[in-house]
């Protein structure tokens, strides 16, 4: 990459796979942007511009990438392979490609973070920021770790809920659980199930997932 694709790239602006960063900020914030990424559709985190799009690079890319590695081998579980590159945009300032790859081994979780008290936490990218993931968005993670044929019952209250989705379009774990009159772990567990099997997609949000009927192109 070279500065004409990298002005090329800041222009299309932060969104679901693109980060801009001035510096490397603090070791969580840093990993839970990169641990997103990975989780998702893979990305590009960009050190040295600006929220405004500005290529002010960084005078000192190795103690730039010194932070990095430490944030991201202290804070993410499991590791995440990455490929950088730098782009210069002066004479005496460059630009780090942080370049997060759709990862194999999601999900990946934030740890180590300060007053977590050892909790793990997965983060997933909804436009151009990171929130942490659902336990929905973190189940069907795992089930893409373990291909299988997914076998379910369509009774009736799947029958409810496509006739729901038919009227609606969509709905949260909250409202199917009122709906079909069941606990939320259960209406949880059918809802991540339907969309294992490809029936429901689910559409993480910063408020509450959602899932809509997914239709096949």
């Amino acid at each position: 990459m070279d500065a004409s694709d990298l002005r090329r790239l800041v222009a299309l602006g932060e969104g679901p796979h693109l980060e801009f960063k001035y510096r490397v900020p603090r070791p969580e914030r840093i990993a839970r942007e990169v641990i997103a990424l990975a989780n998702g559709g893979g990305g590009k985190v960009l050190l040295g511009v600006g929220d405004d799009g500005a290529l002010v690079g960084l005078k000192d890319t190795e103690e730039e990438l010194f932070a990095l590695r430490g944030a991201l081998d202290a804070h993410c579980e499991p590791p995440i392979r990455l490929e950088i590159e730098g782009v210069r945009v002066s004479r005496r300032r460059e630009v780090l490609v942080i370049d997060v790859p759709a990862s194999a081994d999601k999900p990946h979780f934030l740890v180590g973070e300060e007053g977590a008290n050892g909790r793990r936490t997965a983060f997933v990218r909804v436009g151009h920021e990171s929130v942490e993931a659902s336990r929905e968005a973190v189940a069907l993670m795992k089930a893409e770790r373990r291909p299988r044929d997914v076998r379910f019952t369509f009774g009736e209250k799947e029958q409810q809920l496509m006739k729901y989705l038919e009227r609606y379009e969509r709905i949260t774990v909250r409202e199917y659980a009122r709906l079909a009159a069941l606990p939320l772990w259960k209406a949880s567990k059918t809802l991540v199930l339907l969309a294992e099997a490809r029936v429901l997609r689910l559409h993480p949000e910063t408020g509450e997932d959602y899932f809509t009927v997914a239709y096949e192109a």
